[in-house]
């Protein structure tokens, strides 16, 4: 590689729910070098050979050939770049959020899911400086669940609101008063963003508790007027 070319690059930040409330991330085992076999955020280079007519369009191209998933909501992040996070020299790396249904499945031995407190705690480490761009997506997932609706694209347009209340806390990693999201989601619901659907979730244990389901346009997010946390 020339010292006067630049790297530039879209890496995914894909993230969906386990059943157990916790968070968790889509990985990719590089096939070549630098760190061969070692895993890391997927992406697809981009620059004048490829067709991409835009960073969104990019995004697209590194959902289906690398990621192999279809996200409920897609969002950028940042740009990032310096001299020192590829070997090969000067890089740029603009960074995308996707949130998955939490029935989304890897499509490949290359690729996994693993719990995203593994990479933010640093137990797993990554190619690059893919935990730090992990760590940023978090970041802004954590402070956009505090007033928007983000968390729910987690969900299956179908939930209740124990689901929510899982989703919510999973993204902002504390507890969130049961009666203060329900407030949130019955302002959801008055702006045409929610509505009732009539039936009820029946668990083995427990109340049964009414479904919810998301009617917004596709990736619009209902931003609230105060913190989900105040």
């Amino acid at each position: 590689m020339s010292r006067a070319e630049v790297l530039a690059s879209v890496d995914m930040v894909a993230l969906r729910l386990n059943e157990q409330g916790r968070l968790e991330l889509l990985l990719l085992r590089r096939a070549a070098e630098p760190f061969a076999a070692a895993w890391a955020l997927p992406g697809v280079l981009v620059n004048g050979r490829m067709a991409d007519a835009s960073l969104d369009a990019a995004a697209a191209r590194a959902l289906r050939d690398k990621a192999r998933v279809t996200p409920a909501q897609l969002e950028q992040v940042a740009t990032v770049g310096n001299a020192e996070r590829d070997p090969r020299g000067w890089s740029l790396s603009t960074i995308y959020l996707a949130l998955l249904s939490p029935q989304q499945a890897v499509a490949g031995e290359e690729l996994r899911f693993v719990e995203l407190a593994q990479v933010l705690d640093g137990s797993l480490a990554l190619a690059f400086d893919h935990a730090d761009l992990v760590a940023q997506a978090a970041e802004r997932l954590a402070a956009k669940a505090v007033y928007s609706s983000l968390p729910l694209f987690l969900l299956p347009a179908r939930f209740t609101v124990t689901e929510a209340l899982a989703a919510y806390q999973a993204c902002l990693g504390q507890p969130v008063q049961h009666t203060t999201l329900r407030g949130r989601l019955e302002r959801m619901k008055g702006a045409g963003w929610l509505r009732d659907t009539g039936e009820q979730n029946r668990p083995p244990m427990g109340r049964p508790q009414k479904v919810l389901e998301r009617v917004g346009e596709p990736g619009e997010v209902f931003l609230f007027d105060r913190s989900m946390l105040g």
